[in-house]
């Protein structure tokens, strides 16, 4: 997938994104509660417009029929994306909207679903830049210049007490509580997840990193950071869901690696690099 991108003042450079997604039930589970998805549309996808989509969404454990929330988070937003017009951030608005209708719908239809939700983390690229609409715990991570920066705000009760200053980011990796969601799909008929109101230009040789929690909980951003930095995209999501395997992987795991190239002529030429903007100056 091909995407275009203003890397200098007055220069055009052509983006070609390619990436990976691999999911795992982990060590416990027989059924898997994550879905994960890239969607990159040829020339002649009805779409194509649209540029590529990412999504991760992780059922939420403990309720009944977290697999069935996922995949309808997963089947309404990659359907919707696609078939509306609109500006990235309003698309990404309406088909989370939709899908927590959608969710809190069938909960209420089927007694065994009562109660279900999901997380979701969804990455449009479109124009040269990356839009975010989040709600939960599963993760986006930018890998720029061997820098990893988280793009999500996770919605959970010790991320919260972080922000407030009131745990450390160390107290909150090893809390017992570090799961309680406070937000997700499903969970409120006013779920309100955050949305980028402008995209993130990107930059050749950028990483996106998608994952659920699955992954975060037994691995940690240095490892993250070393494995999508050196390793190619279906490799490194290889070794992060081995990692999560082999320290426990007791969650479903799911991890994503979208990398962002040029043609070599084009990887030939100077280009002025924009400075990074950090993810807290992004709406």
């Amino acid at each position: 997938m091909n995407i275009w991108s203003n890397i200098g003042v007055s220069e055009s450079v052509l983006l070609r994104v390619t990436g990976t997604a691999l999911t795992h039930p982990g060590r416990r589970h027989l059924i898997n509660e994550d879905v994960i998805a890239l969607v990159l549309p040829g020339e002649a996808h009805p779409g194509a417009d649209h540029g590529v989509l990412a999504l991760v969404a992780a059922g939420m454990g403990g309720h009944p029929a977290g697999e069935v929330a996922s995949r309808i988070a997963l089947d309404i937003v990659l359907r919707l994306y696609y078939e509306r017009e609109g500006f990235p951030p309003d698309l990404l608005r309406a088909c989370l909207k939709e899908a927590n209708d959608a969710i809190c719908a069938h909960g209420r239809a089927e007694p065994a679903c009562a109660g279900m939700g999901t997380t979701c983390t969804v990455l449009a690229l479109c124009n040269g830049a990356v839009y975010l609409a989040h709600i939960g715990d599963t993760r986006a991570y930018l890998l720029r210049d061997g820098r990893l920066h988280q793009l999500s705000m996770d919605h959970t009760l010790v991320a919260e007490l972080v922000r407030q200053g009131k745990i450390t980011q160390e107290q909150a990796r090893h809390s017992s509580q570090r799961n309680i969601i406070t937000a997700a799909l499903g969970m409120t008929p006013a779920a309100a997840p955050s949305i980028w109101h402008e995209g993130l230009p990107l930059h050749v040789q950028d990483r996106l990193i998608l994952c659920s929690d699955g992954l975060t909980d037994f691995v940690d951003d240095e490892t993250i950071r070393e494995s999508g930095t050196h390793l190619p995209a279906f490799d490194a999501c290889e070794a992060l869901l081995n990692r999560a395997l082999n320290a426990g992987g007791s969650d479903d795991i799911s991890v994503g690696v979208i990398v962002i190239d040029a043609d070599p002529w084009e990887m030939a030429r100077p280009h002025t690099k924009r400075p990074l903007l950090s993810p807290r100056d992004v709406p």
